[in-house]
């Protein structure tokens, strides 16, 4: 493009032209699972985010929350549940400038913990920075290191963007994707970033996979309970695929006395499925 071509675009075109400049010289880790597990389009993403966040019937509670497990299927399935925990972060929402954002590894074997390399990531509703300075921190402990191809196809992280996005007036973004990794390893990435008051720790899991109704609604009660009563130990790999990155919250949420409170506990045969094989999804929040 010449100089001169400016002179027959208008100024939005010519910003948007700045903005595809500036994208040359960043690093954007683009949306892997727009239009499977989101809508791709911005305008539908933004009204389907609005619509569960308005429909959920979860009370807020009256305290900043700390901390949020939420699940991370298709929103048709686990949208409504995820809804309920980001609900309370609304009141909320200008004292947050930073989310430590944890899921498994669904796609690469993966031992410790992935960090990015990324600049932002990027949805449809934009791009988010990433924090280099905190990842950069993060990255001298031993079990952490950048490992973009973990997540360049991971959903367990991206489905909760949106969200965020929709929620957040501002904020930067620090991706975390959970490999084989040590439940005191996660512990001690959450302890490291604990004195920052403006920092949220999400934690992105479902629950049990593909049992049947009634087997499943067992199976994450027991979750639950173990979740309420702070004890790791009792939660099994089977039971939760993020189960590394709970337990690693809930030694340090009792470390530090947090509360918790059950927000929501149902399954695709609740949402939109069929009941013979069904996923479980489970919101929680500390504070």
């Amino acid at each position: 493009m010449t100089k001169n071509m400016f002179y027959y675009l208008n100024r939005e075109q010519i910003q948007e032209y700045g903005q595809y400049i500036m994208s040359l010289h960043m690093n954007i880790r683009n949306p892997a699972v727009a239009g499977t597990f989101y809508p791709e389009n911005t305008s539908e993403l933004d009204i389907a985010i609005k619509a569960y966040l308005d429909n959920s019937e979860t009370q807020a509670i009256a305290t900043k929350p700390r901390a949020l497990i939420v699940p991370h299927a298709g929103y048709i399935y686990s949208g409504p549940i995820a809804a309920s925990a980001y609900t309370q972060l609304i009141p909320f929402a200008q004292q947050i400038s930073k989310v430590v954002l944890l899921g498994p590894s669904h796609k690469i074997p993966l031992l410790g913990i992935a960090s990015s390399s990324q600049d932002f990531f990027q949805t449809p509703l934009g791009e988010i920075p990433l924090d280099r300075k905190i990842i950069a921190q993060l990255e001298q402990l031993p079990f952490v290191q950048a490992y973009d191809d973990a997540h360049a196809q991971e959903h367990s992280l991206e489905v909760q963007l949106p969200f965020l996005q929709k929620i957040l007036p501002r904020f930067t973004l620090i991706p975390l994707v959970i490999g084989q990794a040590e439940d005191q390893q996660v512990s001690e990435v959450i302890e490291k970033l604990w004195q920052e008051e403006d920092t949220l720790f999400l934690i992105s899991s479902d629950l049990s996979h593909f049992l049947d109704y009634q087997r499943a609604r067992e199976c994450d009660q027991a979750t639950n309970t173990a979740i309420s009563a702070f004890n790791p130990e009792k939660i099994h790999y089977e039971q939760a695929c993020g189960r590394s990155a709970i337990a690693g919250l809930l030694l340090s949420a009792q470390k530090h006395h947090l509360n918790v409170q059950t927000l929501d506990l149902r399954n695709s045969g609740d949402t939109a499925g069929s009941k013979d094989r069904v996923v479980g999804y489970g919101a929680w929040v500390f504070y």
